[in-house]
This record gives structure tokens, sequence and C-alpha cells, in this order.
């Protein structure tokens, strides 16, 4: 029997994770994640991830024209897969559900951290262009932007925006980006 201070006790489930699956786990800061039925868990970010998450949602926030939705944090239901991305564009008329569909998603951002680099940089983009997902974004330390475009079902690099260094993108709509001022 548990007492009241004791941690909550769960079994996984029998064969593969679903989303339903992601109730069981405290809102604790860790990111919880399905890839084809397999649970993935990150740790918390730090303050530094999490302001350069916010300031990526303000600066696509500003040059979004009207109906389009920018969000932190907010999952993407995949067929075998449940993904919560760092930012997500969502297209006008979207369903608005707690899980967006990947057809109404126009861009995914992901900033790197020393726990989500090799996830952020070869699972994660292998996953959303597998859905058709047009746009993806990687926010690396500097802060530098890297801009990849969908072709043949797979990311292809863009562009590469420094932190030195503004630029004018056309995904998901024109958007003036400046890493230096995510610090």
């Amino acid at each position: 029997m548990l007492s009241q201070g004791s941690p909550v006790r769960w079994s996984a489930p029998e064969g593969r994770w679903t989303r339903p699956d992601l109730h069981l786990f405290p809102p604790d800061g860790h990111r919880y994640e399905i890839v084809d039925g397999s649970l993935h868990v990150t740790p918390p970010p730090g303050p530094q991830h999490d302001a350069l998450v916010e300031a990526v949602v303000a600066t696509l926030r500003a040059a979004a024209p009207p109906e389009w939705w920018v969000c932190s944090r907010l999952g993407v239901a995949l067929e075998t897969s449940s993904l919560v991305p760092d930012v997500t564009v969502l297209r006008p008329r979207s369903s608005g559900s707690i899980w967006a569909d990947p057809r109404d998603v126009a861009l995914i951002v992901e900033v790197e951290s020393g726990e989500t680099r090799r996830y952020d940089r070869l699972l994660k983009p292998a996953v959303y262009a597998a859905e058709g997902i047009p746009g993806y974004w990687r926010v690396e330390s500097g802060p530098v932007l890297r801009v990849f475009t969908l072709e043949d079902g797979a990311y292809l690099p863009g562009r590469d925006v420094g932190a030195g260094e503004q630029a004018e993108l056309g995904v998901p709509y024109p958007v003036r980006v400046n890493p230096a001022v995510w610090r």
C-alpha cells in the first residue's frame, strides 16, 4: 500500500504506447512523447531554453497574418506517434483540438538542448517530414537558426541564420528573424 508521500505507481501498457497513455504522467516538466508506439521522455528544459522558445514564439506571432496560430508545446497527433514540439505554427481554420492534426501544421520549431540534440536533429525531423509538415526550423546554441524545407518526404537544409544576421524568411509566412534578439 502506498502512503500519501509515496510516488504514484503505474504499469506500462501491453503492447504499444498510445496518446491516452500519456495521461498517466504528472505535469512535472518532463516531456513525454510517443514515437512509433515507444515512449520517449526528456527532462524539463532549463530557463535559457524556455526563454528561446518564448522569443521564437514572439517573433512568429508578431509576423503572423490574421487567423494563424503560433503555439508553444502544442502536441501533434501523428499516426503512431504523439510529439510535442517547442513551437508549432497552425494554418488558419485548423481544428483547434488539444492535439494538432499534422495537416494543419505549417511549421515546427525545435530549440535544441544537450538532452534533445540527437532527437531534434535525427528522429523528430524524420517523423515530421514523413507526415508532410512543410517547414522545420531548429534553433541551436549561439543562437543559430537552421531552416529546412520539405522535398520528396525529407527535410533538406535551406538557410542558416547566425546570431549576427537578420533574414527575411517565407515559411510559414513572411517573417523577419534576427537570432541575436532571442538571447
